[in-house]
Order: structure tokens, then sequence, then C-alpha cells
């Protein structure tokens, strides 16, 4: 299971034309899910991004996590994150899990997120979604699971 995370002012997905999901200060999650994963990675991840340290701390250092001041959460299904690139010049979707196991397994990580913290948005599973973002910093990191 990856996540991509990126520290953010502000995010929002729109599908539609309605906005679905939206934060402020906080944390965006694009998250991918392969093949092997389960449910156990799913919470270890869940773990790892509310635990991850990107904020900064009075002396601006990188010490602070999301809980620690006070951020959000907006998670994004990226079905695009579990691509092999290595050979060619056309993405290879093999180690992707299939759509089915991962719509469950992308839901059980949201409910595992806001079981644990709060505010948590999210974007719609398999939806055409434009995701717009502030970047803060950049800050922006591949975690997995």
């Amino acid at each position: 299971m990856l996540a991509l995370i990126q520290r953010v002012t502000r995010a929002s997905v729109v599908v539609e034309d309605q906005t679905v999901g939206a934060i402020d200060h906080g944390i965006l999650v694009l998250l991918g899910i392969e093949k092997d994963d389960d449910v156990a990675r799913a919470d270890a991840l869940v773990k790892k991004v509310l635990s991850y340290r990107i904020f900064s701390d009075a002396q601006n250092k990188m010490n602070l996590n999301v809980g620690q001041v006070g951020g959000g959460v907006l998670v994004v299904s990226q079905f695009t994150l579990a691509a092999d690139t290595r050979k060619g010049l056309r993405p290879s979707f093999s180690s992707a899990a299939d759509p089915a196991t991962a719509e469950h397994l992308y839901h059980h990580f949201v409910a595992a997120l806001r079981a644990a913290h709060e505010p948590v948005a999210t974007g719609i599973f398999a939806a055409d979604m434009q995701v717009s973002l502030t970047n803060d910093g950049p800050v922006t990191f591949m975690l997995s699971a």
C-alpha cells in the first residue's frame, strides 16, 4: 500500500462540479493499493500517516505530526500510484489491486483514519476527480506499508 503525502495549506476534490472533500492546513494523501495489500497493511499505513512528522516546530524543524498541529487529512484514491513504470513508455497496472479489493481497502483505510483523527475528508473511489492543492513547502513524501 502506497501513500503519497503532501503537506498542504489547503486541498479539495471536485466531482461533477461539486466539491466532495476539502481541508485547510494538513495532509493530502494520494492512496495507491497493490495486489498483496491487506487490512493489516492499511492499518499500519494509517498509523504511519498520522505519526509522520512533517510539520515544523518552534525551531522550524519537522518534528510535529498532523494531529499535533490540528491539521486535516484529505484522502484520494490514486490507482496510478500502483503503476510499474520501469519498462517502456506506457505504465503497466499489473501490480494494482483489483477494483473490488482496492475499494474495500480504501474504505477500511478511511474508516481507520477517521477512528483515530479528525477532520478527515475524501474524494469518491474510482470517480473522475479534480484535485486542487497548495503544497506547503513544498513537502511531499512517499510512504509504504
